[in-house]
């Protein structure tokens, strides 16, 4: 047995101060601990209270502290927590899928129960390529996304986005996917956002990229109906969705729903695609399927493509944590509160008082240059000049300073960077709890515009 660097070679450990420790999701500052959650608030272990405006990662719909939710997930924990899928099915997700399908924008759903966003990406992706091998179409191997998208963190998920802060670590393992211009209209015509606003253009970039494919090369157009974490809650132009739907069926291409963020309510429908009454033919979900009281994400497939790759001999396909019984009963809890509380309803009406609030307090600053957003899913995109759309320098940091002076008055946003031209470009996305109380709205508004308007003259006194 050798020993290398305090470490046994093989695996275990030996001597002092090998003891495990987190890998930590920041570095540069130490994170305070969560010691308890309620409504839209969160508690650290100090006894500081901090209004989550964020709701976790866009995940908390319906709010922190459920304790039916609590209850729900104990209940059925001690009937049995885990059996694998291909051995037996479980009551918990058989009344879910049933309850939860009538909501979704796909015609007769099928439901694949993941671990969260970006296994539902690569389950939905599998579903792409089993159903054209089972319509003997194995050619089609192309799948086309957008820049300024993002689907995940895993390899192909990561591929898939066009995220490119987060991309470029990676770039030497990408490749396989093709993007077109983003829907973006606040940016359109501008070759560093890769940005187009008008139907036409975009339909049009989509077609060429098609074309360059090559005749029955391309299996599926993926895109956020309302893009969320990269571009911060931009929506694309009226007409834009129907003609995307209409340009897939006729090249005989799926049409893939990444539902993930705007799912469950979040911009104040069901589903994102239900503003434009759209249907897909695969989507993904996860972030209030839970609301994050367990990890749960959906690949869902149409009745016509799930009969289709069955038909063919069945879905080579599989995750160990997939269609668990905690994860369905959580998710069938969260499907009750949003039902009988009547809470994607509450999402569209105080996100209109949200915009309106940040409107009147932000609307007219010199460095805020879109407000935007569709039920409680709010951006805000801050440029250096108004006139041009000219960003800050990405060594401004603002995006990062507008977060620390929240967070230190007791708010937590979600920051996004490089939205602009890929480094460059600062976005923050407000997405509370559908639970959020018209004055806790307002306390919002006034923190953030605090933490923006310091934020804003540090940079602009930099840059000058």
């Amino acid at each position: 047995m050798s020993v290398i660097n305090g470490r046994v070679a093989g695996g275990a450990t030996t001597g002092a101060g090998t003891d495990g420790r987190v890998f930590a999701r920041v570095i540069g500052r130490e994170l305070p601990f969560a010691a308890r959650a309620q409504g839209s608030t969160i508690w650290d272990a100090d006894g500081k209270a901090y209004l989550d405006a964020a709701g976790g990662a866009i995940v908390v719909n319906v709010g922190h502290g459920r304790q039916s939710i609590v209850a729900v997930m104990a209940a059925q924990a001690r009937l049995f927590t885990y059996v694998h899928g291909t051995t037996f099915r479980n009551e918990p997700l058989e009344a879910y899928a049933k309850a939860v399908g009538r909501y979704m924008p796909v015609d007769d759903p099928v439901i694949y129960p993941v671990s969260g966003g970006s296994e539902a990406i690569e389950t939905a992706l599998k579903m792409v390529r089993a159903y054209h091998l089972a319509r003997r179409e194995p050619d089609r191997t192309v799948v086309i996304s957008r820049w300024g998208s993002y689907h995940g963190n895993s390899l192909g998920a990561l591929d898939l986005s066009g995220r490119e802060p987060l991309r470029r670590p990676y770039e030497p393992w990408l490749g396989r996917f093709k993007h077109v211009s983003a829907a973006y209209p606040y940016r359109a015509g501008e070759a560093a956002a890769h940005a187009l606003g008008d139907v036409d253009a975009l339909i049009a970039d989509l077609e060429a990229t098609i074309a360059e494919a090559g005749p029955g090369r391309v299996a599926a157009f993926v895109a956020e109906p309302i893009v969320g974490a990269t571009l911060g809650a931009v929506a694309p132009p009226d007409g834009y969705w129907p003609a995307v739907a209409e340009l897939c069926r006729r090249h005989g291409m799926l049409l893939v729903d990444d539902e993930v963020m705007t799912g469950f309510g979040r911009t104040g429908r069901w589903f994102g695609l239900d503003h434009w009454g759209v249907r897909a033919d695969v989507m993904t979900a996860a972030k209030g399927a839970g609301s994050g009281y367990f990890p749960i994400g959906l690949a869902v497939a149409s009745g016509h493509v799930y009969d289709t790759v069955m038909g063919a001999g069945g879905f080579t396909h599989g995750f160990t944590y997939s269609h668990s019984p905690v994860g369905a009963a959580v998710a069938g809890e969260v499907l009750r509160i949003l039902e009988t509380e009547h809470l994607v309803e509450a999402s569209a009406t105080k996100g209109e008082k949200l915009l309106s609030l940040i409107g009147e307090r932000l609307g007219g600053h010199a460095n805020v240059g879109d407000v935007r957003g569709r039920g409680l899913l709010v951006g805000l995109e801050f440029v250096a000049d108004r006139s041009t759309r000219r960003p800050f320098p990405r060594a401004a940091k603002l995006t990062e300073n507008i977060v620390r002076n929240a967070r230190e008055s007791g708010l937590l946003v979600y920051s996004g960077v490089g939205c602009a031209d890929g480094t460059s470009g600062d976005t923050i996305l407000l997405g509370p709890p559908f639970v959020v109380t018209d004055e806790e709205l307002q306390t919002v508004v006034d923190r953030l515009g605090d933490a923006v308007e310091r934020a804003a003259a540090e940079a602009s006194s930099l840059a000058r």
